[in-house]
């Protein structure tokens, strides 16, 4: 059984990503399978666009199968874990270098993978309901799928934001930051969606729009607080924002997640900036098969995913405690 369905016409290949009981979460046959389309697709001179939909109205792809893994790492599979990670970045990869209009309509959640699967693309259509994220460091992991490179091209601050905190941004702050495209309301996102099905032209259908929501995220504080590759410095600085009552929710976020993978994400981001895409990945991979042999993987995953109690205890468990050669070892090959 494939959890993800196909048509073409009129030029256009549509993908639609259906696994509805798991938000989309990518499995190692939707990677392979979608992989498999999109070469044939890239091929075919028929087909001019490519168009990702979900048949979810909760998610469009709410990350990897995170917990496939975990099972993989408790039981010491680590080939199927390089596996999976090497077949997923291969696919982002492919995303980013397509040769044709890659459009995706994002309603819904979109994390982690599903953001490998989105923001590599051409065009990224966000509504009032999407909602956008790279949560990994509170299940003791890192955003990847390229946000390494991603993230740190987004305004001053932001990505380090986004990556360590994992805060979740909705639709139209998402274009206003550059992780999505355009936006439409949801309302009208399946006429749109209809528009690109028919083959119109992707200036007639999106070109015209100026109903993008202004945003109220607190930039300004963002570049102040996050414009720094020092987790500690970070987290002392917010600590030190008396009566902030945003700094004191980010605190509260960055106490949550794992000590160690706030250090590699933010080492994985301060190298990522100077990086291409491909020595991301590169550099992504040697990071994942690593840590996912860690405590903090098995019982981040476990605690958020499995059990969701919420309560990982995580080793070390504060950040002056980690060993900086330990994150060195996740992050340098």
């Amino acid at each position: 059984m494939s959890f993800i369905r196909t048509q073409v016409g009129n030029g256009v290949g549509e993908i639609i990503l259906d696994r509805p009981k798991a938000l989309n979460a990518l499995d190692q046959t939707m990677i392979d399978d979608m992989h498999d389309v999109l070469g044939r697709w890239g091929d075919d001179e028929s087909i001019e666009t490519v168009l990702v939909t979900s048949a979810s109205d909760r998610a469009f792809c709410a990350g990897g199968d995170i917990r496939a893994i975990r099972d993989h790492a408790v039981a010491h599979e680590y080939d199927e874990i390089k596996n999976y990670f090497a077949s997923e970045y291969r696919l982002d990869q492919m995303i980013a270098h397509y040769p044709k209009a890659y459009i995706a309509l994002i309603d819904g959640a979109a994390m982690g993978g599903g953001l490998g699967i989105s923001v590599h693309g051409e065009i990224r259509v966000v509504t009032e309901n999407s909602l956008l994220a790279m949560p990994e460091a509170a299940i003791g992991f890192f955003p990847d799928v390229g946000a390494t490179y991603f993230l740190p091209r987004l305004p001053r601050g932001v990505g380090m934001w986004l990556g360590l905190t994992g805060s979740r941004v909705r639709g139209a702050d998402a274009v206003h930051l550059g992780l999505a495209t355009h936006f439409v309301p949801a309302a009208e996102l399946d006429s749109v969606a209809d528009a690109v099905r028919a083959g119109d032209s992707l200036v007639d259908i999106l070109g015209g729009r100026s109903d993008l929501p202004s945003s109220d995220l607190p930039i300004a504080k963002i570049g102040e607080y996050f414009g720094d590759d020092n987790v500690a410095a970070i987290l002392g600085g917010l600590r030190g924002a008396a009566g902030d009552e945003w700094a004191a929710e980010m605190v509260e976020l960055l106490e949550g997640a794992s000590p160690t993978s706030l250090w590699v994400t933010a080492a994985l981001l301060d190298a990522g900036q100077d990086s291409t895409l491909d020595e991301c990945f590169d550099r992504e991979l040697h990071a994942a098969t690593q840590i996912t042999k860690t405590n903090d993987f098995s019982e981040g995953v476990r605690a958020m995913l499995v059990d969701k109690d919420r309560s990982p205890s995580f080793e070390p468990s504060t950040i002056d405690a980690v060993d900086q050669s330990v994150v060195a070892s996740i992050v340098e090959d």
